[in-house]
This record gives structure tokens, C-alpha cells and sequence, in this order.
């Protein structure tokens, strides 16, 4: 099979090559999926580049994925071959993820995909849905409460903004960085946008919640926004983070403690099996249903994935960036 692999890390156009491999054979328990599409997070570029220690000699990277099923191993159901499914935690705390032609994994990461959504969706769902998912409902969810939504414009944030207004939520608002942003965040239903380059985004808020401040806020960079919590949180509000740009932060203990606001850390790889369960179900209800909007940014074939990750890791396109990997079977 065909197959994007980086044996040290490093820079993406030094490290990443593009080959042959042998295919895998699923195990007990497990299916294998002719990968149609792989899915570019952050955590890729970043474990590339060194971020966490190698687990293998030969990683084949990405955590999402989409595709149908070709084989399966012994105790699963032969009637799922030919099943089109979805990828989760494809390449977490394992050797071989879904830049490839075929993935060999548990059976239970091999999610049904509703028919009306596409494998290059399907391709956006392991880490970014699954995780505005986690950052809205967490901690009894949204319904009827102010939300402020981090980088309304990412691929977590674009999805978030939807979530919050499907779970009741009264109000979202998101911030961004750019007017195209802004006009990404609106479409996805937000119902005020703030550009923290050029408003004061404290004030702002106050303004747009009558001084009351967001009962939530969904944080992508705590490390940058930690002040800010205190001056936008209401009284005994909650953020949600679910990542940082930086590994430390300094946090304002006095305005934090006097206003009650709890942080809730998370990470998406490591779910609860009852949550993720409930947010398996939930994503399939949404879709089928139609109500979810997923945003395509980039489509590049298996062979350009040093340039997707540098791309991703750029921060340039608005939507999630995703390999072709049926162009190369």
C-alpha cells in the first residue's frame, strides 16, 4: 500500500516520505478500512516536530480518517465489510495512523457514516467535531446560557459555534482574528463576532451580554486568553480548554477566585467510553438530520503531506485541510 511515514522527527519536507509498505491485516477484533481520506489536526504537525516521543521506529501519522471497510478479524461481523465508516484515534498511542491506503484498527474506531456525509467530512469528525462536542456539553451543556467560542474560525471552533446553538444555547459569540473570519463564524451561526486584533474584546462582551459577562467560553489557547477569563466570564461561569499555545500560563488567582470561574481541561484522545459514546451518537443524529455544516479547507493528495501539515501548522486556510488517499490506489 501506498503510505506517508516519518522514521525521526523533524521539519515535514525533511522527515515525511512517501511509499510502499505492506498492507495490514486486521486482528481479532479489529477491521481493516481502505482509507478514502485522512484527516490534518495540529496534533499531527506537532507530534511530527517533536512534541511527544516516537512510539515506533516508523510512524505512519493522523488520528482521522475515512472509508470502507474491506476486511475484518475474527469476532466481528463479516456484514460490516463494505461498510463506510469514519476514523477516531487512528494513530493514538499506535504506530500506524490513516495518511495510507489502508488502516488496520479496533473495530469499535471504525464509525458507520451516515450516507449524506461525504468521506472528506467524514475525515473532520475524530478530533475536531468530536471535540467542540466535548467542550459544549461537558459539565451539563449549553442550554440556555451566554457562550463565548475561542477562534470561532478553526476547525473545533467552526464546529463549536454550531453545537452550542443546536444544544439551546441563548447566545454564542466568537471571536477572530480577520473580517474573512468573522464572516466564517457567522455562517456558522454565531450570533456576534468580536476581532480580538482590533476591538477590546472584554468591553465588547460586556456590551453584548449586558454587562452580565458569557456563562461559558470555549478556549483554544488558554496560555493567550488566561487574563482575559475574569473580565469575561460571568460569576461562577466555566471554561472549557481544550488547548494551549504554550505549556505554561500564568493564571490571575485573585480575579478568578473572587468571580468563581472553573476551568475544565480535556483532552479529546482520552474520553470517557460513556462520554464518547454519547458523542458518537450525537454526531450520527446530527448528520443524519442534516444539521451539521463541516468546513473543507484543502484537499491534497497523499503524496503532498509534508505540505498539508506545514499548511495546517501555518495556520492558513479556514477549515480543515484533508488528504486524498483513493488518488493513490
Amino acid at each position: 500500500m501506498r503510505a506517508a511515514w516519518y522514521e525521526r522527527t523533524g521539519p515535514a519536507r525533511e522527515v515525511i516520505v512517501v511509499g510502499e509498505m505492506p498492507t495490514p491485516s486486521p486482528g481479532p477484533g479489529e477491521v481493516l478500512v481502505r482509507l478514502a481520506t485522512s484527516g490534518v489536526n495540529p496534533s499531527d504537525w506537532k507530534a511530527r516536530g517533536g512534541s511527544r516521543p516516537m512510539l515506533a521506529p516508523r510512524i505512519i501519522p493522523h488520528s482521522d480518517g475515512a472509508g470502507t471497510i474491506e476486511a475484518v478479524g475474527d469476532g466481528v461481523d463479516a456484514a460490516r465489510i463494505g461498510g463506510r465508516v469514519w476514523i477516531w484515534n487512528g494513530q493514538w498511542q499506535r504506530a500506524l495512523g490513516t495518511a495510507a491506503d489502508y488502516i488496520a484498527l479496533p473495530a469499535a474506531q471504525a464509525v458507520p457514516l451516515p450516507a449524506g456525509t461525504s468521506f472528506q467530512e467524514g475525515a473532520c469528525l475524530g478530533i475536531p467535531a468530536l471535540t467542540a462536542w466535548r467542550a459544549v456539553q461537558v459539565d451539563g451543556g449549553v442550554a440556555g446560557q451566554r457562550v463565548l467560542v475561542a477562534g470561532g474560525a478553526g476547525a473545533v471552533g467552526h464546529y463549536a459555534i454550531q453545537m452550542a446553538k443546536l444544544m439551546g444555547a441563548a447566545q454564542v459569540i466568537a471571536t477572530v482574528s480577520s473580517p474573512g473570519k468573522a464572516a466564517h463564524a457567522k455562517a456558522a451561526g454565531a450570533d456576534a463576532v468580536i476581532d480580538y486584533k482590533t476591538q477590546d474584546v472584554a468591553a465588547a462582551v460586556k456590551e453584548l451580554t449586558g454587562g452580565q459577562g458569557v456563562d461559558r467560553v470555549v478556549e483554544v489557547d488558554l496560555a493567550a486568553n488566561a487574563a482575559l477569563l475574569p473580565q469575561i466570564v460571568a460569576r461562577g461561569g466555566l471554561c472549557t480548554c481544550y488547548g494551549s499555545g504554550k505549556p505554561e500560563m500564568a493564571l490571575p488567582f485573585f480575579p478568578l477566585i473572587l468571580s468563581g470561574v472553573a476551568i475544565r481541561f480535556f483532552i479529546v484522545y482520552d474520553l470517557p467510553a460513556e462520554a464518547r459514546a454519547e458523542g458518537l451518537a450525537t454526531l450520527t443524529r446530527w448528520m443524519e438530520a442534516g444539521a451539521l455544516r463541516h468546513a473543507i479547507g484543502a484537499v491534497m493528495p497523499l503524496e503532498d503531506c509534508a505540505e498539508a501539515h506545514d499548511l495546517v501548522a501555518r495556520g492558513e486556510v479556514m477549515g480543515n485541510v484533508v488528504l486524498d488517499c483513493a488518488s493513490s490506489l
